[in-house]
C-alpha cells in the first residue's frame, strides 16, 4: 500500500485557498494539486530523518536551514513541510502573486502550526536562500531553462549531501528534465506515479557542479532590424547597432526577441511622437527589451517597467544596465502599484498562460491598469494572439481601440483613452 499523510496534514492542506481567489470556480485553479500531496508524502520519511538527526544535538524536528521550498504556488508545499514537522524553512517563488498567496496561507495556517516556526522568503536562487540545505521541494516550473538555472543553483550552494525532491504532472514532464537534473546529481530517480503526478529524486552533487560556469543568465547582443528602428529616437539619423538582452532562466523567451515583441516594434513609427511622451510604461516587461527601446526611442521620458516574475525584473534591470539605461523597475501584479494619470503610452505584450494553462486572467487585469494609469489621450499598444479576439475588452477598459496590423499569429492595436 503506497505511503499515505497524517491526517492532521492532510487536514490542514484540505483548508487552503488558491488566493485570491477562494477555490468555488470551477474553472479556477486548486489551492492543493496531486503533485503537491505526492512531493509531501515523499518527503515525510527524509523530514522525519532529519528531525532525528537533529535530536541528536538536542533538537526536536528539521531546522529553518535545512529546508528549502521552491516553486511553491499557493502554500501547499510550505505549509505541509512545516506540518509535517520542519521547524522552518526557507523558500522562493517567482511569481509575486505566489509569494502573496503564500504569506495569505501561512497567516491563516498559523494556529493549527503552532508558532516560531520561521518561513524566509528570497527573491533571488543564491547562496542565502540554499547554502547547507539538506532537502529541497520543488514544483517543476515548465521551461528547461528555469529548471536549468535552479539546479545548477542547489548544486552549487545546497549542501553535500543535499536531496531535490522535483514533482510535476506526467503530461508536462519530459525525460530532458532527467537529463538536466543528471549533469549537476550523481543519481536521478522517477517515484512511481500517483494522481497523474510523478517525482524526480536527485542526491550526490557531483564534484565538478560547485566550480561548473553557470549557464544563467544568458546575455545575447541582438541586431533585429525592427528592434533597432524602435529603439531609435525620431530626431537621431542613426539609433544603435545592437542591443544587449540579459535572461536569467524563467524569463519569457529568453535572450531572444520573440515574434509578437517584433510585430509589436515593427508599428513603432505610428508610436506617439517624442513631445507627447513624457512618462512611459513597459507593463509586463520580460527581460526588459520594451523598456529599452522606451528609453532609447524617447531619451527625455521617465521609464517605468514593471512584472510580477523576479526573474523578470532581475533580468530587465540587467537589461538596462548592459545597455547603459536606466528606468524604474518594479515587482508587481499587472501594475496594480503604478499610480493613475501617470502615463501617456504604455507598451503590452500580455501573457496568455499560467504555467502550463491557458489563461486570460492576467491580460484582462493589465487591460484594466492600462485603462487606469493612461492619462487623457495617452495610447495602450498592445499585441496578442489574433485568437484571443482582446479588441473588443480594450475598448471598454481604455478606450476606442483600432486595428493597426495583423500577421498569421498575432495583432497589434492602439487603445486611446478619451
Amino acid at each position: 500500500m503506497p505511503p499515505v499523510l497524517p491526517e492532521s496534514v492532510t487536514a490542514t492542506l484540505d483548508r487552503l485557498v488558491p488566493w485570491p481567489d477562494d477555490g468555488t470556480r470551477a474553472d479556477g485553479p486548486v489551492a492543493v494539486d496531486a503533485t503537491d500531496r505526492l512531493l509531501l508524502t515523499e518527503a515525510a520519511p527524509l523530514l522525519a530523518g532529519l528531525g532525528r538527526s537533529r535530536a541528536d544535538d538536542g533538537d526536536q524536528a528539521a531546522g529553518v536551514d535545512d529546508v528549502v521550498v521552491l516553486g511553491d504556488r499557493f502554500g501547499a508545499l510550505t505549509v505541509g513541510a512545516l506540518a509535517l514537522g520542519a521547524a522552518g524553512l526557507r523558500g522562493h517563488t517567482d511569481a509575486v502573486t505566489a509569494e502573496w498567496a503564500i504569506a495569505r496561507n501561512l497567516e491563516d495556517s498559523a494556529a493549527t502550526l503552532g508558532v516560531g516556526r520561521p518561513v524566509r522568503s528570497f527573491g533571488a536562487l543564491g547562496p542565502e536562500l540554499l547554502a547547507g540545505a539538506r532537502l529541497v521541494l520543488l514544483q517543476l516550473p515548465k521551461s528547461l531553462a528555469e529548471l536549468t538555472e535552479i539546479v545548477e543553483a542547489v548544486a552549487r550552494y545546497a549542501h553535500d549531501d543535499v536531496i531535490l525532491l522535483a514533482g510535476g504532472r506526467d503530461k508536462h514532464m519530459s525525460r530532458t528534465m532527467n537529463d538536466v537534473l543528471a549533469d549537476r546529481f550523481r543519481e536521478v530517480r522517477a517515484t512511481l506515479g500517483r494522481g497523474k503526478s510523478r517525482a524526480l529524486v536527485a542526491s550526490g552533487v557531483r564534484p565538478d557542479a560547485r566550480a561548473a560556469a553557470p549557464l544563467y543568465p544568458v546575455t545575447e547582443r541582438l541586431t533585429d532590424s525592427e528592434l533597432l528602428a524602435a529603439a531609435t529616437p525620431t530626431s537621431a539619423a542613426h539609433g544603435p547597432d545592437h542591443v544587449v538582452v540579459v535572461a536569467h532562466g524563467a524569463a519569457f523567451a529568453g535572450a531572444t526577441l520573440d515574434h509578437g515583441t517584433r510585430f509589436l516594434l515593427s508599428t513603432a513609427g505610428r508610436w506617439p511622437a517624442a513631445s507627447r511622451v513624457h512618462d512611459a510604461v513597459d507593463l509586463g516587461c520580460g527581460t526588459g527589451l520594451l523598456a529599452t527601446v522606451l528609453s532609447r526611442r524617447y531619451p527625455d521620458a521617465v521609464v517605468v517597467a514593471t512584472d510580477r516574475s523576479a526573474a523578470a525584473v532581475t533580468s530587465t534591470r540587467a537589461t538596462l544596465a548592459a545597455n547603459d539605461l536606466t528606468a524604474e523597475v518594479l515587482l508587481d501584479d499587472a501594475g496594480d502599484g503604478l499610480a493613475d494619470a501617470s502615463a501617456d503610452v504604455v507598451l503590452l505584450n500580455p501573457p496568455f498562460h499560467d504555467r502550463t494553462a491557458v489563461s486570460t486572467d492576467a491580460a484582462h487585469r493589465m487591460f484594466a491598469t492600462a485603462g487606469r494609469i493612461l492619462r487623457p489621450g495617452g495610447e495602450l499598444w498592445c499585441v496578442y494572439n489574433t485568437r484571443l479576439r482582446y479588441r473588443g475588452s480594450l475598448s471598454r477598459a481604455v478606450g476606442p481601440t483600432d486595428h493597426v496590423a495583423q500577421d498569421p499569429r498575432f495583432t497589434v492595436t492602439r487603445s486611446r483613452k478619451p
